[in-house]
């Protein structure tokens, strides 16, 4: 994964269509990253957007401009010590202001926990999901009529996808839907972690109006999947390719309620770009002028899109650009260098900047919770200030 990434990174790091924005006007640096947080002084040397820093103890960190601005936490969760954070993939928040957390995890661990919840605090709850090391990808939290519930997918050899109460009791897990037709033989079964177009990998769910679901095989065949509210299989659009309505990796998508006709929207992350459906799969439109897109959220009319290249975007209900998060070319160049090694390491970090947002999500009060994919992991807290 990682000498695919920085090859479609470098491919459209000369990208202009939304650079203006970022770079202008933005109070201070971001970009995506793990784990802890680097010295302050050489955020203070560089040169770039102004840092504000509050006069209260240890001095604060403010990303973002006018009224989309945001005190940068990194770190924010309090991690037990008995667990390690192993490569942060995906983040979620419940109807409480619990954070959920959901990493990659080691495979050789077997016994480690895969999901942890936090309280609106960030003091730690509870943790399960032993089941995901090593494959743990995507999370969120859906209203049902009987509960809030987990939905959880695995990749690499997991290759399943599950529904789970908030304190990690299994209603449901599942394979690949080989009723579609687009799967290899006996793929429901495989375990070996094998990657192709014609495999299951999935990656992220949007939850639809009538109580189904979407699910994103991103890694995969490059299709969405849609399934009604039993989790039983009903359609599959998309397809590997560059024209609209197809994908080059399909990672995040979200249900975009922000005008009358609610639509699914994709994060097709190689192909740089969101796209938007209608709920039976029909290409709607097509936005342009991303790098790496991974996942979306929505609050009230702003639409939160994490971008693995180092920055986090927000859109107004037009889809205009409002802000971008953390854009510096000079820091991205940083976080590409020598094959991202920078990723491994976390004393080399800044404070404000990221390095691979690989997902965000909103809280019910505005504020953004980052998930970095990066070894040691890392997860930022973004206070709505204004």
């Amino acid at each position: 994964m990682t000498d695919h990434l920085h090859r479609a990174v470098s491919s459209r790091a000369n990208r202009r269509e939304f650079l203006s924005i970022g770079t202008v006007g933005l109070l201070s640096v971001s970009f995506s990253g793990s784990a802890d947080a680097m010295t302050r002084k050489r955020l203070f040397r560089r040169r770039g957007p102004a840092v504000h820093t509050a006069k209260r103890g240890k001095p604060a960190v403010i990303v973002g401009e006018k009224e989309h601005r945001y005190e940068v936490q990194h770190d924010w969760p309090q991690l037990p010590d008995k667990f390690s954070w192993q490569t942060t993939h995906n983040v979620a928040v419940d109807e409480s202001g619990n954070l959920y957390v959901i990493h990659e995890g080691d495979r050789k661990l077997a016994d480690h926990p895969s999901i942890f919840v936090f309280d609106p605090e960030g003091r730690f709850i509870r943790s399960f999901g032993s089941e995901f090391q090593g494959g743990g990808h995507g999370l969120e939290i859906r209203r049902e009529p009987d509960g809030e519930f987990l939905y959880v997918t695995g990749y690499q050899h997991l290759k399943n996808f599950a529904k789970y109460d908030l304190q990690g009791e299994r209603v449901w897990m599942q394979r690949a839907p080989m009723e579609s037709g687009i799967y290899a033989e006996g793929e429901h079964q495989a375990t070996t972690g094998r990657w192709g177009r014609d495999r299951f990998m999935p990656t992220n769910f949007a939850f639809l109006p009538d109580g189904g679901f979407m699910l994103a095989d991103g890694y995969g065949t490059f299709t969405i999947h849609r399934y009604d509210a039993d989790g039983k299989w009903m359609a599959t659009f998309g397809a590997p390719g560059k024209a609209d309505g197809q994908f080059n990796l399909p990672h995040g998508l979200w249900l975009d309620d922000r005008q009358q006709e609610p639509l699914v929207v994709v994060a097709d992350r190689v192909n740089g770009r969101l796209q938007w459906f209608d709920l039976e799969g029909v290409h709607k439109k097509t936005l342009d002028g991303f790098i790496l897109p991974a996942n979306c959220d929505v609050h009230e009319d702003v639409l939160l899109v994490p971008d693995l290249s180092a920055r986090i975007t927000l859109l107004d209900k037009e889809n205009r650009p409002l802000v971008h998060l953390g854009e510096d070319p000079e820091w991205r160049e940083a976080v590409l260098k020598d094959g991202m090694a920078l990723r491994t390491r976390p004393d080399d970090w800044q404070d404000g900047r990221f390095l691979h947002p690989h997902d965000a999500c909103f809280d019910r009060d505005g504020n953004i919770f980052v998930a970095e994919w990066v070894a040691p992991g890392r997860v930022t807290r973004l206070v709505k200030q204004s």
